[in-house]
């Protein structure tokens, strides 16, 4: 994501020089398409890795529940 987040500042500072020598219309929609192509792709990243972090955060809980009611149970067994 790094490398990506360096493309989008490259196509920002591109975008800012194009304001001020004015290469082009050509270059102003390709640039204006990387542009949006990238950010989309990024935030399609950003949140896969959150719903992926908060599956991992389940799954431990999940465990972590586990093992507690297994030894709720071992003591229950050991009580009666």
């Amino acid at each position: 994501m790094l490398v990506w987040c360096f493309v989008l500042f490259f196509l920002g500072v591109a975008a800012f020089l194009d304001t001020l020598f004015t290469f082009g219309e050509i270059f102003r929609t390709v640039n204006s398409v990387f542009f949006m192509l990238i950010s989309l792709g990024l935030l399609v990243r950003i949140s896969t890795k959150i719903r992926e972090a908060k599956r991992e955060f389940y799954e431990n809980r999940i465990s972590t529940l586990e093992q507690k009611l297994r030894a709720y149970e071992e003591q229950k067994v050991k009580v009666s």
